[in-house]
């Protein structure tokens, strides 16, 4: 009992840590409300017939808000075209012929724009809030996403390659990322967590099948071997979870079996004593607790270095600046 309690204790004031590393300018929900109320319901609607027509989308689009909030903070960046005067992220290493969903966006973009009946919402909050619709048309719970962000006028695929964590990480790679994000070690295990949906390509896992057997469980490693072989079948995917279009806490039960598909996944569980593998087992038993920290911890992330006010702007075109 002990224990118990010192491990909430220990987990309340991690929590606490993050929220207040993380204060940040946005604190509206309802930031739209009197100049487009239409807006949020527009963007559900888009996303909603987008997961319906493709469920895997829902990750897509999940999985494009934590790239955008990681590489100079969540400003729509990842979703610029090159120009000749700046690289974008696009072609970044992280994102390179695996980040998806940007037609998506254009079609909540163009949507929202007629709704509103011009260039009210930005770009960069249309992917904090897709991101939410996703999580709950797959199941997830729902949260109030912080509005107000304006869009970045450039973008920079150095920070995409430096910024966004490898699926080859260790622990304290992971870690130290996370926490020059001003994220904490718990925000790392549960947004992590956003791996109980969606499929990952080949190549990111390939070294996990063939040189890591001692850490992965051998009938899932048998499973893999046949769409992931050694050489070729790079973009074959396979599910981060058992119920990839499912939200729910199997990720973390995938862990407690040696069963994580990527190799920065399974860092999480050692099958040890250390923090991560008390909160791995904890959100294993407690999926009304994942739920709700979760949440927490997704906006703790949308939050993230928001330009706000007279910087940036509001892009008419997701895919490039205003006037260019």
């Amino acid at each position: 009992m002990a224990a118990a309690v010192a491990f909430a204790l220990m987990v309340a004031t991690m929590a606490a840590t993050a929220s207040n590393a993380n204060a940040q300018l946005l604190a509206d929900p309802y930031f739209y409300d009197a100049v487009c109320p239409e807006a949020l319901p527009t963007i559900r609607r888009v996303v909603e017939q987008a997961v319906a027509a493709e469920p895997r989308m829902g990750a897509s689009l999940l999985r494009l808000h934590f790239h955008d909030c990681f590489v100079n903070g969540c400003d729509g960046s990842i979703l610029l075209d090159d120009t000749p005067f700046f690289t974008g992220e696009k072609n970044a290493a992280p994102n390179m012929n695996s980040a998806r969903g940007f037609d998506v966006i254009d079609r909540i973009k163009d949507a929202v724009n007629a709704a509103c009946r011009g260039n009210v919402v930005s770009c960069a909050d249309i992917v904090a809030v897709a991101a939410r619709d996703s999580i709950v048309a797959l199941g997830g719970p729902s949260y109030h996403v912080p509005l107000g962000r304006r869009d970045a006028r450039t973008a920079s695929q150095a920070a995409a390659n430096n910024s966004i964590p490898a699926p080859t990480f260790d622990l304290g790679r992971l870690v130290s990322n996370f926490a020059s994000h001003g994220l904490s070690l718990q925000d790392l295990v549960l947004l992590s967590g956003a791996h109980t949906l969606g499929f990952s390509r080949c190549t990111n896992f390939r070294d996990r099948l063939y040189n890591e057997t001692a850490t992965l469980d051998g009938s899932l490693a048998a499973a893999l071997r046949g769409p992931c072989p050694q050489t070729g079948g790079d973009d074959n995917l396979a599910p981060l979870d058992p119920t990839p279009a499912r939200f729910d806490g199997g990720y973390y039960g995938s862990l407690l079996r040696a069963r994580g598909l990527l190799h920065s996944d399974q860092q999480l569980f050692a099958g040890g004593l250390g923090v991560t593998d008390g909160l791995v087992r904890f959100y294993a038993a407690n999926d009304d607790a994942f739920r709700r920290d979760f949440v927490e911890a997704m906006v703790r992330l949308s939050s993230l270095s928001p330009l706000t006010g007279s910087s940036g702007e509001v892009r008419v075109n997701c895919r490039k600046v205003n006037y260019n």
